[in-house]
């Protein structure tokens, strides 16, 4: 299988003004094509530096980062990156939320996206609230905009920082099984860092699993689950068992 993401012993440093940081130390891992990966790891050890770097937003200090052959660059627009909350402008209505970006990359006026954008609105139930604004939303609602907002520009890989995490518990599993649908849907390949197990064990096709700071991969475990909807995985005989073993290399 042709890998999509690949980390390529990827070490990151910062300065203090103590000292200099090592946040990552030989960081190697590879994402398939089209799959669903997750990041856990104890609290502070680097995973939001991950996906900073895989944006382009940070550069490592040694080592290489390949997005489909090639080198990550400052703010890659191949990738889509939805933050732990939605960041929609509350002036602005849903569909001036949806094309903010087009608008950003004076895409604004080509018709293929708008037409794109306007599909995925009908698709994932939307359309009907595209003059609405967000504030009339309900929370779930507001991360399938912020998602579709990601998706028109059509990013290779999308990457998922705790976005579910300002959700009640009930609105949190019925927005992973929506966005979890739209993913496999749209055939994107996800990069998503949570500290919630089970939520990485519901929506994903493997999980790596990471060492204090600094980070370093301790182990990656590849799920069985069938292709399922998160909350139905959530009732497999084994969901427990690959809990505990994840639990167990975190501690």
């Amino acid at each position: 299988m042709k890998m999509l993401l690949e980390f390529k012993n990827v070490n990151y440093f910062y300065q203090t003004k103590e000292n200099e940081i090592n946040a990552l130390d030989g960081v190697n891992f590879s994402i398939e094509h089209e799959s669903f990966t997750s990041l856990v790891g104890p609290s502070g050890c680097g995973k939001t530096t991950i996906l900073s770097l895989t944006a382009g937003l940070l550069t490592p200090s040694s080592g290489e980062i390949l997005l489909d052959d090639k080198p990550i660059e400052k703010n890659d627009s191949r990738i889509g990156y939805m933050f732990q909350r939605d960041h929609l402008f509350e002036w602005r209505t849903i569909w001036q939320n949806i094309i903010l970006g087009l608008e950003l990359q004076k895409m604004k006026k080509d018709p293929k996206k708008l037409a794109f954008a306007e599909e995925l609105l009908k698709k994932y139930d939307l359309y009907n609230f595209k003059n609405k604004k967000p504030r009339q939303l309900s929370g779930g609602m507001r991360q399938r905009v912020a998602l579709i907002r990601t998706l028109v520009l059509e990013p290779a890989l999308l990457l998922l920082d705790e976005p579910f995490s300002a959700l009640d518990f009930q609105t949190r599993l019925k927005v992973c099984d929506d966005v979890y649908e739209i993913i496999k849907s749209e055939k994107k390949t996800a990069l998503l860092v949570t500290h919630d197990i089970s939520e990485a064990l519901s929506m994903s096709d493997k999980v790596i699993i990471l060492t204090k700071r600094p980070a370093s991969v301790k182990t990656e475990i590849k799920l069985p689950f069938t292709e399922a909807s998160p909350l139905a995985k959530r009732e497999d005989k084994e969901f427990g068992n690959y809990f505990d073993m994840i639990w167990r290399n975190l501690t």
